[in-house]
């Protein structure tokens, strides 16, 4: 226990060593509020990270990612060397001035994306799906790749 003075009074209070770095740690997170949730993969200020989700089922990993107001035409999906990338661009066609937007969140440039696969999906059968903005890929697990399951038997 360690006796503080603050203000004349005499407070006891634990010993807190770290409660200033906290404290500039809180200040300095509050600076990069508002910026871009997704880390930028590229050093172009137009270029942006597409969020996903992955999931792994029994038989399948599936990707999801949210791209609304694209054509599928414009969205680009690649295999190669086990590593999936989605690319596109979004387009503004509003023509509106920098000075006259009062909140702009909506992303606009160039998006791109890139997941290592592990070698348990069989790449050559993936499958995709753009619905309501959604871009979905299915890559099937291969079959010799699967978890077994094994019974024990007593002896």
């Amino acid at each position: 226990m360690a006796t503080e003075t603050t203000g004349g009074q005499d407070d006891i209070s634990t010993l807190d060593p770290f409660r200033d770095l906290r404290r500039f740690n809180a200040a300095a997170n509050g600076q990069w509020r508002g910026f871009p949730r997704y880390a930028v993969e590229s050093q172009e200020p137009d270029h942006w990270s597409l969020a996903v989700d992955v999931v792994e089922g029994e038989d399948a990993l599936r990707v999801s990612a949210s791209i609304p107001g694209i054509k599928p035409e414009d969205i680009e999906v690649t295999i190669e060397d086990d590593v999936l990338t989605i690319k596109g661009e979004t387009d503004t066609t509003e023509e509106v001035k920098e000075e006259a937007y009062r909140l702009r969140e909506r992303r606009t440039g160039h998006f791109y994306r890139t997941l290592r696969l592990p070698d348990t999906v069989d790449m050559d059968n993936a499958a995709t799906a753009y619905e309501n903005g959604v871009l979905t890929i299915t890559l099937p697990k291969v079959e010799a790749k699967k978890a077994k399951r094994l019974t024990v038997a007593a002896a």
